[in-house]
């Protein structure tokens, strides 16, 4: 709540237009969800027309550790392959809607931007895109398939035969993939705020301690299952790179105030040098 109050502030000291009451931002943003939703149905149903070209593309971590997906994958109730298809038909178009998301939200922030300022938060977007994909990416090729090989292999050792049903596959495969795209994001996103005036150092070292519990809360609600262990595997890595982000907002908080200070130091070299001729 107290960020959004920060950015309802910033769009009503904007230079470019004028003054908008309160309920008028809310409006806006009310029309900036609407369009979220639209493109994100729109995506679902292209997606859900593709769904088995979809389904063969999430299949690919389980071939890559070497396991073959109609000897491991198992459907337990008729109606779970229409459910599934259209969760999966959901995230795919999370991912390839992406884009579209980034600029309606901009559409919402730019307005309370300077030009100095836009120049700082177009090639975030861009830069933000980019670490989803790698992100997603990385987990898609390198982290999946050697974790599902390993799960696979602590289940051959225990005299047990793997199968798995097709709904916490799924699961799985797309909780992790959007888990680490939009985590590779957040340095980009805590870099902006902070140049934007939202975050500060001070402000993210006091709430660390309810960062940590929101994390565990939300690695606990997008855990495909519900065993600790999984819940603290997703949440390991966002804690890791949220202190990170911490210590990167510090440094380049320092360095702001170095520069400025050389620069003081320097006009007051120049003001002394003035009055030194006259």
């Amino acid at each position: 709540m107290m960020l959004l109050k920060k950015l309802f502030k910033m769009r009503e000291q904007s230079s470019d237009e004028a003054v908008k009451p309160f309920l008028d931002h809310l409006e806006d943003l009310r029309w900036t969800i609407m369009k979220i939703a639209i493109t994100l149905v729109a995506g679902m149903t292209l997606c859900f027309t593709f769904r088995h070209e979809v389904f063969e593309v999430l299949q690919y971590p389980l071939l890559l550790a070497g396991m073959n997906p109609k000897d491991f994958l198992i459907v337990t109730a008729l109606p779970e392959v229409i459910t599934v298809a259209i969760t999966i038909s959901f995230y795919a178009a999370l991912v390839l809607s992406f884009p579209v998301l980034l600029y309606f939200l901009a559409q919402f922030i730019l307005p309370a931007l300077t030009q100095k300022e836009k120049r700082v938060v177009f090639p975030a977007l861009g830069v933000g895109f980019a670490l989803f994909l790698l992100g997603a990416a990385c987990c898609f090729f390198y982290i999946l398939p050697p974790t599902i090989q390993w799960l696979g292999n602590e289940a051959d050792k225990l005299g047990i035969r793997g199968a798995y049903k097709l709904r916490e596959y799924c699961g799985f495969v797309t909780h992790f993939v959007i888990g680490f795209g939009l985590l590779a994001e957040l340095p980009v996103v805590t870099v902006v705020l902070n140049r934007l005036g939202v975050l500060s150092y001070k402000w993210l070292a006091s709430t660390r301690a309810y960062a940590f519990m929101l994390i565990l809360i939300l690695a606990m609600i997008i855990s495909p299952t519900p065993d600790v262990m999984m819940m603290l595997i997703l949440a390991a890595p966002i804690v890791v790179l949220y202190e990170f982000c911490i210590w990167l907002i510090w440094f380049m908080e320092k360095s702001r105030i170095r520069k400025e200070r050389k620069a003081l130091f320097e006009d007051k070299g120049k003001d002394d040098g003035d009055l030194g001729g006259e």
